[in-house]
């Protein structure tokens, strides 16, 4: 099965999901660029469960749109777990969301460092009334397997967190 068909079908399973819980769900984006909020909106009939999505590209967009604390960046650095889980964390006190998924990583090809290679990404769940989660994942390949990759998994984390 291809990654797309994959994708589409983890969209689906996820948007199930939130349906059979009562949830909504937002997105807050960095590397993927939407491209999350694109697959689950990709499903018709996806309007009763997706509130929204924030692409939050630049540090001050993380800081402005969803709170993550400037402090936090200059510390940690935007691709990292505490960013990440800010990042879920501000989706959900922005929206309307009962669940929330983040990304934040490296697609490349620039931009990697020997801490941070190319292909670095951390994902990050809130789920209300429960704890934040994180993954931190290494991807390999070009900027669009490594974006495609990264929707994959934040698909699979909400799946895996909603079962």
């Amino acid at each position: 099965m291809s990654l797309t068909v994959e994708i589409n079908t983890l969209a689906t399973e996820v948007l199930e999901l939130c349906r059979t819980k009562d949830l909504q769900i937002a997105t807050a984006e960095s590397c993927t660029g939407g491209l999350i909020a694109g697959a689950l909106t990709e499903i018709a009939g996806s309007s009763d469960v997706v509130d929204r999505g924030f692409v939050t590209y630049s540090n001050e967009a993380k800081h402005e749109m969803l709170g993550v604390r400037i402090e936090q960046i200059s510390m940690h650095g935007a691709v990292s777990s505490p960013v990440a889980s800010s990042m879920a964390e501000g989706a959900m006190k922005f929206s309307n969301a009962q669940l929330t998924v983040s990304v934040t990583g490296i697609a490349g090809p620039g931009g990697g460092t020997s801490q941070k290679p190319v292909g670095t990404v951390y994902i990050g769940t809130a789920l209300e009334n429960d704890r934040t989660l994180y993954q931190s994942y290494r991807f390999d390949g070009d900027r669009a397997s490594i974006r495609q990759q990264t929707v994959h998994a934040a698909l699979s984390f909400l799946k895996n967190r909603l079962l």
